[in-house]
Order: structure tokens, then C-alpha cells, then sequence
């Protein structure tokens, strides 16, 4: 089929760069966290907390320190295009390595709330990686921050699985036939970022690794939504987890 999403023009230069629209005379610490759960970043105490702008508003980007180290905070939004809109602009701002943490709808029943998931791969069933990598069913997430992730969480004693994610724009049409036909390709979660995330990276050549939670379940005959939103414990646990991921790198 004669898709726009499978024109190849990735070797040609955009003609919005995202230096032209961040901060001017405005530097970031080369580690960040995007959070993708507000009530975490709504609580946190910054040394420091930038503006990006945006159609809904300035978006407030924190800086705070860990042991040390200085590490850029962001809630960056629901869904992969705004997410990567605002790694575009943390990498602008000098961002060079990054860890994603966030939740995700399970698909096995032996993931209960609050599992952890690193991705080492993503099934691309969204829009926005075809404009970051040539097409392609799978995406691989990057070993080395697969590594990085994986040794912080045996460190800190967490138990997680190394898996694939499906990640898609559709939150409602994640239908049974698609849900299985994901599970039999070795899903075992799905979200809507990360395959884009893991494109954007390898394309500007920073690290990033993607720390899922698993959240409701999609793994019965019906939906549950398992009260996963308020785990606020496992889900602060999950960010100090990327911080010191990061942090260590």
C-alpha cells in the first residue's frame, strides 16, 4: 500500500529543528527522567525548573540532584508524539542520556500491578517512528541502556522481566484479536511511547532506556483497571529506580 508513513526521506533535514523553538541560552544536565507519572512529578523539590513552550502551556521541565548528580525531570504528556516532542527539546537543551518510566497495560496475567517491565524491544503499531527509522514491524531497544537499567533494579532488589512491549496511538481499539495476535509475537505489556522514544534516540544518538509498570490488565476476557493509578509507592519506588539508572551511567 502506498503509505505517507512508509516514504523514506530520513536522510533529509526538517525544516523545524527543535534548537529553534527551545529556550535560547538555556542548558540542561546530560541526564533526564521522563516520568510519565504526574503525581510523582508534581511532588518533587528542584534546584532549578525551566519552561518549554507548548499549546497547552508552559511545560515545566525540573532539575534536581540525586547523590550528586544533576538530573532534567519532565512529565511528558500521554502518547508518542508529545512525548517526543519534548525529548526532541530536552536533547536540544543537551540532554545525552535518558531513562522512560512508565505504566502499561498487561497482557499476560502473570504481571500484578506494579511489575516491572524493562523493554528490550517494541512492536510499532503508531506513527511517529516511521519519521525516526526506516519501517519495520519491531524496533530494539538499546542494550547498553537495557544493561544500565537492568543492573540498577538487581541492585535495588526489584523484580522485573525483560520484555517486549506493543505500542500503540488506539488505547480504545486494543481489541482481543489484536491483544493476542501481540501476546503470540511475545508482548507482554502494551503502552503508547515507547517504540517512538527508542526511534527518536537511535536517531539523535543519546541513550535511553524504558522502565514500564504494569498497570490494568487487558490479559481476561474483559478490562480491569486494577486500581493502578494509585500504587503511589511502587510508582515513586520506579522513578527513584530510573534516577539512580541514569545517574550511574
Amino acid at each position: 500500500m502506498d503509505l505517507p508513513l512508509l516514504e523514506n526521506d530520513l536522510d533529509r533535514p526538517a525544516l523545524l529543528d527543535p534548537h529553534r523553538v527551545v529556550p535560547r541560552g538555556v542548558r540542561l544536565p546530560e541526564r533526564a527522567v521522563l516520568c510519565f507519572f504526574p503525581e510523582v512529578v508534581a511532588g518533587l523539590e528542584p534546584v532549578r525548573t525551566i519552561h518549554l513552550s507548548s499549546e497547552l502551556g508552559p511545560w515545566p521541565v525540573h532539575v534536581i540532584e540525586r547523590d550528586g548528580v544533576a538530573v532534567a525531570v519532565v512529565q511528558p504528556g500521554v502518547g508518542a508524539p508529545l512525548s517526543v516532542i519534548f525529548l526532541e527539546e530536552l536533547v536540544a537543551l543537551g540532554v545525552r542520556s535518558v531513562v522512560a518510566v512508565g505504566g502499561a497495560g498487561s497482557l499476560v496475567p502473570e504481571l500484578t500491578v506494579g511489575h516491572a517491565v524493562v523493554v528490550d524491544s517494541a512492536v510499532r503499531d503508531e506513527g511517529t517512528s516511521f519519521h525516526y527509522a526506516p519501517a519495520g514491524r519491531v524496533i530494539e531497544a538499546d542494550p547498553v541502556g537495557m544493561a544500565a537499567l537492568s543492573s540498577t533494579l538487581d541492585a535495588a532488589d526489584v523484580p522485573y522481566v525483560t520484555a517486549r512491549t506493543w505500542t500503540t496511538d488506539a488505547v480504545f481499539r486494543e481489541t482481543r484479536t489484536r491483544v493476542d495476535r501481540r501476546v503470540a509475537e511475545g508482548c507482554v505489556v502494551v503502552d503508547m511511547e515507547a517504540s517512538a522514544l527508542i526511534a527518536v534516540a537511535r536517531h539523535r544518538g543519546v541513550r535511553l532506556a524504558h522502565l514500564l509498570f504494569a498497570g490494568d490488565s487487558l490479559a481476561g476476557e474483559e478490562w480491569e483497571h486494577r486500581g493502578w493509578t494509585k500504587a503511589a509507592d511502587i510508582r515513586a519506588g520506579l522513578f527513584e529506580v530510573a534516577c539512580a539508572a541514569v545517574r550511574d551511567r
